[in-house]
């Protein structure tokens, strides 16, 4: 019996393993950023969590803030136990904002995402401002038309 749950405790330690390896490293002075490919390798575990992977690489490159850190596109390669992606460590906040994708900062939560219309009702509107003439288009554009009797 206690083989056995040696072994098990064993495996559990195994499974919450994972190796991180950067390739590709380049320092962007330009954008203020260190800029990487990511290998992960997690044996017997489906994939690894990105907050995770942020803290060891916070460990890795010495990083106070780990919200400076982005990491995205990750694939799993056929057969698991690897994941390769993408990640950027910033300077600063800052930096960050100037030249990361909006839906990145948005992921993050460092940027709020417009509440836009949905799709349909963005094609409804274009097709009633199609409809009508002069001036009413605005009113029209902007949602404030009366419907006709």
């Amino acid at each position: 019996d206690r083989e056995r749950n040696s072994g098990a405790q064993a495996s559990k330690m195994t499974e919450k393993a994972c190796t991180i390896r950067t390739r590709k490293f380049l320092t962007n002075r330009i954008l203020e950023r260190k800029q990487f490919v990511i290998d992960v390798l997690h044996p017997n575990r489906p994939s690894v969590p990105k907050a995770e992977l942020k803290e060891k690489l916070a460990k890795m490159y010495k990083v106070q803030d780990d919200k400076c850190i982005f990491l995205w596109g990750f694939k799993i390669a056929f057969g698991g136990q690897r994941s390769t992606g993408f990640g950027v460590i910033y300077d600063n906040l800052n930096a960050a904002k100037k030249s990361l994708a909006k839906h990145l900062l948005i992921r993050e939560g460092l940027a709020e995402k417009k509440n836009n219309l949905s799709r349909k009702a963005r094609k409804e509107r274009k097709n009633k401002v199609k409809k009508v003439r002069g001036g009413k288009k605005v009113e029209v554009k902007q949602g404030k038309a009366s419907k006709k009797k």
